[in-house]
């Protein structure tokens, strides 16, 4: 039996990899040296930042979904800057929603690879700086490559979960077509509209799909557990 798709829930699940790739490659960027700081920081507010990066954990994704449409909004600071720098509003776009979607993900990237630095300990850098290796030699020739596990598990993370969000993604974006209708809203729209047909499909890719991701990160710790 094919499967009936519409161009506009195809749209929907390009949209949807185009915002979770963006973000993943983004994530990796800022969490790689705020993990590296987390893991090797003693400072008195570590805790602070922590807290701050393992909020969207707790917290509901409608609330930080809110207050990032405040912030971003006419009014809010950030909004009144971009309106200032000719950049338009970032609320209803794509832009906007790979901003949400960044912070609302930012843990999934940053704890594992910080477990990651965590777990390698000081030895290995501590004989690479007898070998006269600079910081940065350390970081590249040392401490990444014994940290690709941490950071396979939060491509795969920081992607899924891009993948599945929803509350944040419809404060920021709305459901505007082909702009900000990303799988999760569509999937919302077929059931509001009682179009379950359309709705089982999206939402039952979103099934084998995560289980595929669940799955990869079981044999990847089973892979890394044996090495």
């Amino acid at each position: 039996m094919m499967l009936n798709i519409a161009p506009a829930d195809l749209q929907s699940v390009w949209l949807t990899l185009k915002l979770a790739s963006v973000v993943t490659l983004l994530l990796l960027l800022i969490a790689t040296p705020l993990a590296w700081w987390l893991a090797h920081s003693r400072r008195w507010y570590k805790g602070i930042i922590a807290s701050l990066v393992a909020l969207p954990l707790v917290l509901p994704p409608t609330v930080l979904g809110f207050y990032l449409l405040l912030l971003m909004g006419p009014h809010g600071v950030v909004g009144e800057l971009t309106h200032a720098l000719n950049l338009g509003r970032l609320p209803f776009t794509f832009a906007g929603l790979v901003i949400g979607s960044v912070l609302f993900s930012m843990p999934f990237a940053v704890q594992p690879i910080q477990n990651a630095f965590e777990s390698i300990g000081k030895r290995p850098l501590e004989v690479a700086a007898t070998l006269r290796a600079s910081l940065l030699d350390q970081f590249f020739s040392v401490a990444l490559p014994l940290a690709r596990p941490g950071f396979l598990t939060a491509m795969i993370l920081a992607f899924a979960h891009t993948v599945g969000e929803f509350g944040v993604v419809l404060m920021l974006g709305g459901n505007i077509d082909g702009e900000t209708r990303v799988l999760s809203v569509a999937i919302y729209s077929h059931v509001e509209a009682m179009e379950y047909d359309a709705a089982h499909v999206l939402a039952g890719g979103m099934v084998l799909f995560s289980f595929v991701v669940l799955l990869g990160l079981y044999l990847l710790g089973g892979k890394e557990g044996k090495r």
